[in-house]
């Protein structure tokens, strides 16, 4: 294998599968890069066995090949290179770098030692706008479940055509918050739906990120079918398996009708419950929130045996009935950190009920939190 490219492809190659490749005792290669030239592309590629990204690299080949060598090293290496023209060559069981006056040797692999990534079969195809996506995944990510006790709340729900057509829906909840985020589809009619792992999810938010600017393409194609999810977006392919499973029926929980409606700057809202949130008991990290119908405001409060309390309130359009409740602070700052207008819109029944922070005047996107209960 020989060939040449620019410094700034290839670190930006490296930059969108390095996060992929991962130590593994049982299986060391998985810590690897493959790079693979053919006659007419040069492939950089990464895989967890779970998942697998696969970036074209622009390039000069002269001899086709393949090799791997571990990821965090050769991405470490190239991005300390000089902004010139990189040859990579196999040699020896090595892959030999050259870019201007230096000249390096890695140890490496060989690429029969690689996973084959599969194809997927039998899919269905969407086109979805890549900034809309990508802003959908922001909102939903932050409510997935951390860990794997139940894999299918650690995932995120793709609902395609379900009951709108020409509409994606993206759900998660860790049961203790919900986040939910409709946005449209540009193309693609079947009515599918799927978990897709929350890895995948932080991976193409990932990929959409760095594709950013001028010369990004608008669109980003997705293939699904039963076992797999595809993402095509420019130079950039990511295959996925799917999470097994039922998704819960989530929109159970969605609260129909309210007591209590408020209006809020929502800049304002989190500065207050940022510095609440120093004044909160480790672990708990209960503030409560009171709103006040004749006063027009919302009180922020909380209490600490080792810091102290807090208190303060911020103006709001309220109407309904007087309403108190205790939440924690981290759920609710993911929701608003993830809202863009001005102003946000909070719906209580109770204090003892889940509550709804969504953007004013925005129907496509709601955030819900699960009260704690005193």
């Amino acid at each position: 294998m020989k060939l040449s490219c620019t410094k700034e492809n290839l670190a930006n190659a490296l930059t969108l599968v390095s996060g992929v490749a991962t130590k593994n005792v049982n299986l060391p290669i998985l810590g690897n890069v493959l790079i693979k030239a053919g006659e007419q592309k040069v492939e950089i590629i990464s895989t967890n066995l779970e998942l697998a990204i696969v970036v074209n690299l622009r390039s000069k080949i002269e001899a086709p090949g393949s090799f791997t060598v571990p990821s965090r090293t050769l991405a470490d290496f190239v991005n300390l290179l000089s902004d010139e023209k990189v040859d990579l060559e196999v040699k020896d069981n090595e892959l030999l770098v050259v870019c201007g006056k230096s000249t390096t040797k890695i140890k490496g692999s060989p690429a029969e030692e690689f996973p084959v990534i599969p194809a997927a079969e039998g899919e269905k195809g969407f086109v979805v706008d890549a900034a809309d996506f990508k802003k959908a995944l922001a909102q939903v990510m932050p409510a997935l479940a951390k860990n794997d006790i139940r894999p299918e709340l650690a995932g995120m729900f793709l609902g395609f055509n379900q009951g709108v057509v020409g509409e994606l829906v993206l759900a998660g909840t860790d049961s203790y918050r919900l986040a939910e985020k409709k946005i449209k589809l540009i193309q693609g009619n079947d009515a599918i739906k799927v978990i897709m792992p929350g890895r995948a999810a932080m991976e193409i938010n990932h990929i959409l990120s760095l594709a950013e600017g001028p010369e990004a393409e608008t669109n980003a194609r997705l293939l699904v079918n039963d076992n797999q999810i595809v993402l095509n977006y420019g130079n950039v392919q990511l295959v996925s398996r799917l999470v097994d499973g039922q998704y819960p029926d989530y929109t159970q929980i969605i609260p129909k009708g309210f007591k209590t409606t408020a209006e809020f700057s929502t800049r304002q809202m989190i500065k207050e419950i940022k510095a609440a949130s120093l004044f909160t008991t480790t672990g708990v990290n209960a503030i409560s929130m009171d709103l006040n119908t004749s006063r027009a405001t919302i009180g922020i409060s909380s209490t600490s045996t080792q810091t102290g309390e807090y208190l303060s309130e911020i103006e709001a359009e309220i109407t309904g009935e007087e309403n108190s409740m205790l939440l924690n602070h981290r759920y609710v700052l993911d929701g608003l950190n993830n809202i863009d207008t001005n102003e946000t819109v909070i719906k209580i029944i109770s204090g003892d009920s889940p509550c709804i922070l969504a953007p004013k005047d925005d129907n496509s996107y709601l955030y819900i939190v699960m009260p704690i209960r005193q």
